[in-house]
Parts: structure tokens; sequence; C-alpha cells
């Protein structure tokens, strides 16, 4: 089916539903569900945000600035899942915890406003990577509207580009506990490092990257075509300085390059 037979039975979906809350993170695949679910829905159809340490500034700013601009309704939340112990112990199933503290949030939400649905922006890549995170989905009746119309990522990308939106190319944005080993507990200074060491990165226009926690060591994943670059002077020396400024006695590259879940090649995934 070609993608633009599969956003017509996107919008049929829907409609169906009459009125959904959207888990909203601001990514391309949520804008772009959030998007069309605006369209067809109007007013019954509301975007929340979480927020908390395991998410960034700039991811919030990005999720407002959408909104805003669209005039969509949408509304922030604040949730806990750093203080439960299941989440911070950083088990392989830490998603699942995460997402469960979220949907019951948005459960909470939708009773309290009359809506029928809770979604999440999931698309039929996700399916190929380990994510426990959908158990809680399926235990909160968690609707997936792009897996549903059989959406892919490339699609959702091509589709959003024809609608001019500005979330085309936006890189995927886990939240930043998915930068620490499992079994290295999850902490506020932990993720603060990973955030500010992310943002330096960006800041020298490395627009896709990841910096893997390893307590003194700060292992950093570009793109294979951005590996040049960064080894290079003066790039190399100042995120050597920023680096170390910031807590990290070590600064390694992979050379594997950049690679979406690479922390779960330690649970065999």
């Amino acid at each position: 089916m070609a993608p633009e037979q599969k956003l017509e039975q996107l919008r049929d979906i829907l409609g169906s539903m009459g009125s959904v809350v959207i888990a909203y993170s601001g990514g391309a695949d949520s804008s772009f569900l959030l998007h069309v679910a605006s369209a067809v829905l109007k007013e019954k159809a509301l975007a929340v945000t979480a927020f908390s340490p395991t998410y960034t500034g700039r991811e919030r700013d990005q999720a407002m600035q959408f909104t805003a601009s669209a005039g969509i309704a949408h509304c922030f939340i604040a949730t806990e899942e750093t203080n439960d112990e299941r989440y911070s112990s950083n088990p392989p199933d830490r998603c699942y915890w995460c997402k469960q503290e979220l949907f019951s949030r948005l459960k909470s939400i939708q009773y309290e406003r009359g809506f029928n649905w809770i979604a999440d922006g999931t698309n039929t890549d996700d399916h190929r990577d380990y994510r426990p995170g959908m158990r809680a989905a399926c235990e909160f009746s968690v609707r997936s509207p792009l897996v549903e119309a059989g959406l892919a990522k490339e699609e959702i990308r091509a589709l959003s580009r024809t609608m001019g939106l500005s979330t085309a190319e936006r890189p995927s944005q886990p939240c930043l506990a998915s930068r620490i080993p499992y079994g290295t507990p999850i902490t506020i200074e932990r993720l603060t490092m990973v955030e500010r060491a992310e943002e330096i990165l960006a800041g020298l226009g490395f627009t896709l990257c990841r910096v893997r926690h390893h307590e003194t060591v700060a292992r950093i994943e570009v793109p294979a075509e951005d590996l040049r670059r960064l080894l290079e002077d003066p790039v190399r020396e100042a995120v050597i300085s920023r680096f170390k400024n910031i807590g990290y006695r070590y600064v390694a590259v992979e050379l594997q390059g950049y690679r979406t879940g690479s922390m779960n090649e330690a649970i065999g995934r």
C-alpha cells in the first residue's frame, strides 16, 4: 500500500476514535500523528508531554513550539519515574516502568476530560527493537494508530515533508536513561552529564549523536561520515576540554559509529 493510502487509512482510524489524548514527545512520529489527529478531530485531540530529568529541555521547547505554531491544545505533566526503584535501578525492562508511570498519568487525564482513547507515536519499525514499554501500552489500552495504518519511519518522514512539517528530519531522541548501561543506577547527576555532553556536540554541529555514559568515560557515537570531523582539531580539542569540564575523565569514540539501541546489545538484542 502506498504511503498516501496509509495516510487515508490513518485519518479513518483517528476519525473512528472520536477523541484522543496523544503522548506527545515532540519527535517526528508523534508530531506527525498529532498533526493528522488535530486536522481530523480538531479540539478532540489533546497533546500531553511529560517532563522529568530523563527528558531534555530542548525536547520540551521543541514540543511547545510545534503545538503553539499550529494552535493545538497541549499540556505538560511531571512524571516521577526516577523516584521508582524499579526504574532507577536500571534493569533491562526499565522502559516498562517509565511507560507505566506515563500511561497511568495519561489515563487520569483521559477520564477527567472525557476522552475516548490514549494514543502514542509507535510506528511499525519500532517492533524491530527491544521495547518493553509496549507491554505497558497494552496494559493501559494505549493505541498506536501509526502501526494500525501500517506506517514505517521513512514513510512518516516522507509524508511529513509533503505536509511541510518542521519535524520531518528531526532525529530520534530516546530518553537520556538510554545512554546509561543496564545495571548502572539512573541518577540526576548522570542524566545531567549526558544532557550537557550531547548539548556540547550539538553546538559543534553534530545533529545526530549519542554520549554513552560509563562513569568516568564518555563514549561518543556519531554517524561514520562524521567521525573524521570529530577527530580533527580544533573540534577534537574542544570536545575533550568541555567534556572534562562537566566531569568526564576520559573521552572515547565508538568506531562502529552511531547505532540506535546499541545499549541493548548487552542483553543479546
